[in-house]
Parts: structure tokens; C-alpha cells; sequence
């Protein structure tokens, strides 16, 4: 069978088509050279009215009316002048197209600093990403840094900010020595100061270096947003959890990232320890969950420290006692104690009972134990049992008792804390500057991001059971009754504080002025209360 022939406008077809794309292509490029000077104009009057517009947003309001009348002076000048509009408009014109001859310089890759910071980079990486047995190695010296380095960000000094790199599969990224080595020599070549994460996918074998923003420390101590049982130890990173609390900062309103710690009954770290250095902020991260949980508990406050740190606190209602001294701390740990099986004794008959668990039972108690190691030491040059042995009670059972036990100690006394403490205290808080052993030790691992050198009080990590390791920034609650402490935040604290009570404020109108302001104990402290049923 022949071939019939293809139609006469497919067969000839081509040749015409791509003449008459020619002929428009020649066309366009010609009225682009004949336009190029309208368009240019147009571009730089578009560049003169964003300029005017920005200048006059940012022109304060009580400075826009004289700046109102002198530009309409300067026009009705120019409008009197002979020939004076046609010279601006010439003027105008002439600024337009110098304006619009201006283009952006768009980088299209790294420049000599930042090209030398990354070859930098790859030949101190190949000692440990090569072995000599590979056939063709990712890294060696002298290679080609573009295979292994990809989505590279830089600072305005020059200084890596953001590093993809891809490593051989080989490489033992499972080992946390063999990952440890490359962060720490990423962290020096890269510049000290700032505070990298390292994301490792084992799976590509790839390896992310970020460098992060330092958390902000305008929040202070304020009511936060939270449900019964709920209580915020600082803020982290946006990406770090998915949980904003709306708050009031120095900066204005906004909803920043938060670390809850959930206690009570269905929590599964009920109780907390926090250590870090000397004026690292463990005492202001106490004094913020005393404020947070007097909203809907009580507090007792036991000072081992015994600077004072609390006296704001005295007398307040909710709080049951704040102790400096070592009989005082002993006697309300042995009531905490006390407290702690009468109010299982009685939820257990109530339930047995077939009632509700009584009210008593059901208010949150917080023990917030300040430094024990140095009432440790005291009870042991008396002969009397350490304070921390009376937590025992609390720590076992305060979980389905209500009660929450918090207790912060420095690193160099750390080792005098007790393994039941230890143990029963699944939320783990660091403050301060450490190292990455000593966050380990206290964490239970390492951080994914290096340690910064120098930290505002407040800043540290924390961990919540077996989560993942947490940026955290305390809210500012500094004492109230320091003078070196701003009035915005010492006002913040204040108003946060509750009422004194009745009492208290009738034995301070009895006690002459140059007396003492004297410290209540917890209440009830003479003897435990019997169980109810």
C-alpha cells in the first residue's frame, strides 16, 4: 500500500514557522531598543516614589506638616520662576534615568573570603571523611570542595551561618566520639562566640551546621497562658516545640515559643532539678515557678543558701513558709512528708468510698528546696539527718499526692545530691555557661548545639524525661527588693506577688520598727493533720 502524502501545511509548514518566530523575535528586540529609554525612565520614577514613600513614613507625625508646607513652597517657587517647570521636568526625567540605569549586583556565588573559609573547611575535614582505600574519595586534599559542600550561608564578616555537607557512607556518624570530633572542629574553624546545631542524617549522609540566634531576654515575669498544672520554664527556639504562649515583652506583644513542664497525677516527671553556676539563674528560675504556682497551689520555700533571695515572698498567701535556717528547713520537710501520705490516705478512702478526692488533696503543693548541699553540710557537723532524706516521701509519692518537688544546686556541690533525688527527678534544667560533660552528666546527653562561652543569666538547656534537649531562656524575675534590679522588671515581680496575709500584717503593725521582720513557718508545722474518713 503507498504512502499518501503528508498535507501541504505540515510539509511546508516548518520553514514558515520558523520564520515568523525570526521575524518576532527581530521585532520585540527592535522595540525594546527603541523603548529602552521610556523603560529605563519608568523604572527610576518607580525607585524616586518608593524612596519618597519610605522618607515620608519614616518622618515623625509632628514634623509632616512643616515638611507639607516647604515642599508647596518649593513648588509654587519653581512655578513662578520663568521656565521653572520645564527645568524640573528635565530635572526630574535626568534623576529618573540615572535612577533607573542602577542595577542590583545579584552574587551568584561565594567571594574570595568566603571561598577561602571554605576550602578551609574541606581540607580540615578530609583526615576524617577519607581513608586511603577509597577508589574515588569525596574528600581530598586538594579536591573539589563544591562536591561535598552545598547551601552555604555567610554573615557581613564572612563567617559561615548555614553549611550543608555530604560525607562518605563510611564514616561511623553513629559514634557520638566520631560526631563530637567533627562539631568541635567545625565550631573552631567556623569562628567561636556563637552557638552552632548539628543535624546529622545518617540516612543521606548528610551533615547540617547552623548557627543560631541568641534567645531574646526582654520577657519577664508575667501571667502566662497556661492550663491548671501547667507551668512555663522559659522559651526556646521557633522550630524546637509546637507550642507558642502569647506574652508582653520590651519589644511589644507577640507568641513566643515555650517550654511547659506539665506536673500532677498523668505527668511523667513530676518533680525538677535544675543546676548551673554561681549567678547563673537558678534562683531566678526558682522564684518564677514559685509565682506561677501560688496562682493555683501552695509553695513552701526552703533557702539552703540562706542569702534572702526570697523575702519578697514571706507572709504572702498561699506560701507556707520560706526557711533560711536548718531547724526550720528539717521541721518543714518533715511536715511536707507528713502531708504527703495523709493526703494519700485520704484520696485512697475516698476513692474506696466511692467519693471525689477531698479538696485539700486536690490543690497543688510545691517544695522548692534552694541549695541542700549546704544544709547538708551544716546537718552533718550537728549530727542531724540531712534535709534531702525527708524528701523521700514526697519524691515517691508526689506524683498521685500533688505535691512537686524542685530543688536547683551548683555544679560544684552536685556531687552531694542524694541518688533518690537523682532519681525521681525526670526534669532536668542546666543554667549558666558548662561544658558539653558536664550538660551530659546532668541531661543525660549532649546537646545538639555548642555551648556558648558567655550566657545571660537565665540561659542554659533543659529536658523534659527522655525528649530531646531544649534551648532555654528563664523569664526575667529578679528579686524585687534588690536595688540594683530596673523598675520595669522589679514592678513586673510585684505585681505578681499575692496579697500578705491578715495575720502577718497584724504582727508587723505589733512589732516595733527597728525589729525584725520575722519568718513564718510552714503551716500547719507542729503536727501532722489527721486523715480524713
Amino acid at each position: 500500500m503507498a504512502r499518501r502524502p503528508l498535507p501541504r501545511i505540515l510539509s511546508s509548514g516548518t520553514a514558515q514557522l520558523a520564520r515568523s518566530r525570526e521575524i518576532a523575535r527581530s521585532a520585540a528586540d527592535s522595540a525594546t531598543d527603541v523603548l529602552h529609554p521610556l523603560i529605563t525612565v519608568s523604572r527610576g520614577l518607580r525607585k524616586l516614589a518608593a524612596s519618597a514613600r519610605a522618607k515620608w513614613a519614616a518622618t515623625p507625625k509632628e514634623r509632616r506638616g512643616p515638611t507639607l508646607f516647604l515642599v508647596a513652597a518649593c513648588v509654587l517657587v519653581v512655578a513662578l520662576v520663568p521656565y521653572g517647570p520645564l527645568l524640573a521636568l528635565v530635572a526630574l526625567m535626568g534623576a529618573a534615568a540615572w535612577k533607573g540605569h542602577e542595577k542590583p549586583v545579584v552574587r551568584t556565588g561565594p567571594d574570595e573570603t568566603e571561598l577561602a573559609r571554605l576550602k578551609g573547611l574541606y581540607e580540615a575535614l578530609v583526615p576524617y571523611f577519607s581513608v586511603p582505600e577509597d577508589p574515588d574519595p569525596l574528600f581530598a586534599h586538594g579536591g573539589d570542595w563544591s562536591r561535598a559542600f552545598a547551601d552555604h550561608a555567610f554573615d557581613e564578616s564572612g563567617r559561615p551561618t548555614r553549611l550543608r555537607i555530604s560525607y562518605p557512607p563510611y564514616f561511623p556518624d553513629g559514634e557520638p566520639a566520631s560526631r563530637a570530633r567533627i562539631e568541635q572542629l567545625l565550631h573552631a574553624k567556623s569562628g567561636r562566640g556563637r552557638e552552632y546545631r548539628f543535624d546529622w542524617d545518617e540516612e543521606g549522609n548528610r551533615l547540617v551546621m547552623q548557627v543560631l540566634p541568641a534567645l531574646p531576654t526582654t520577657i519577664a515575669a508575667q501571667r502566662f497562658v497556661t492550663a491548671p498544672g501547667e507551668t512555663v520554664l522559659g522559651f526556646t527556639d521557633a522550630d524546637a516545640v509546637q507550642r507558642t504562649v502569647p506574652v508582653v515583652s520590651s519589644d511589644g506583644s507577640e507568641d513566643a515559643p515555650a517550654v511547659v513542664w506539665r506536673t500532677g497525677p498523668r505527668s511523667t516527671e513530676p518533680h525538677l532539678l535544675a543546676v548551673g553556676q554561681p549567678g547563673s539563674g537558678t534562683t531566678t528560675l526558682l522564684r518564677s515557678l514559685a509565682l506561677q504556682a501560688l496562682e493555683h497551689g501552695d509553695v513552701l520555700i526552703v533557702d539552703g543558701a540562706g542569702a534572702g533571695e526570697y523575702a519578697c515572698l514571706v507572709g504572702r498567701d498561699g506560701v507556707l513558709g520560706v526557711e533560711t535556717e536548718l531547724s526550720g528547713a528539717l521541721d518543714s520537710l518533715e511536715w511536707a512528708a507528713q502531708e504527703t501520705e495523709r493526703r494519700l490516705i485520704s484520696a485512697n478512702r475516698a476513692r474506696q468510698a466511692g467519693h471525689p478526692a477531698p479538696a485539700d488533696t486536690r490543690r497543688p503543693l510545691w517544695i522548692l528546696l534552694d541549695r541542700p548541699g549546704v544544709l547538708g553540710h551544716l546537718a552533718a557537723s550537728e549530727g542531724r539527718p540531712d534535709p534531702q532524706e525527708l524528701l523521700q516521701v514526697p519524691l515517691r509519692h508526689g506524683r498521685a499526692a500533688q505535691v512537686t518537688v524542685v530543688v536547683t544546686e551548683q555544679f560544684d556541690t552536685a556531687d552531694g545530691l542524694h541518688e533518690g533525688v537523682r532519681a525521681h527527678t525526670r526534669a532536668r534544667v542546666v543554667l549558666g555557661p558548662a561544658t558539653p560533660g558536664q550538660i551530659a552528666a546532668v541531661l543525660g546527653v549532649e546537646p545538639h548545639t555548642t555551648p556558648a562561652p558567655q550566657v545571660p543569666p537565665g540561659r542554659g538547656y533543659a529536658r523534659l524525661g527522655t525528649g530531646p534537649v531544649l534551648r532555654l531562656q528563664v523569664p526575667a524575675t529578679p528579686d524585687p527588693y534588690d536595688d540594683a534590679v530596673g523598675d520595669t522588671d522589679r514592678q513586673a515581680v510585684l505585681d505578681l506577688l499575692p496579697e500578705r496575709r491578715a495575720a502577718a500584717t497584724m504582727a508587723l503593725e505589733k512589732v516595733p520598727e527597728a525589729a525584725a521582720e520575722p519568718t513564718p513557718g510552714p503551716f500547719p508545722r507542729h503536727a501532722p493533720v489527721p486523715a480524713e474518713g
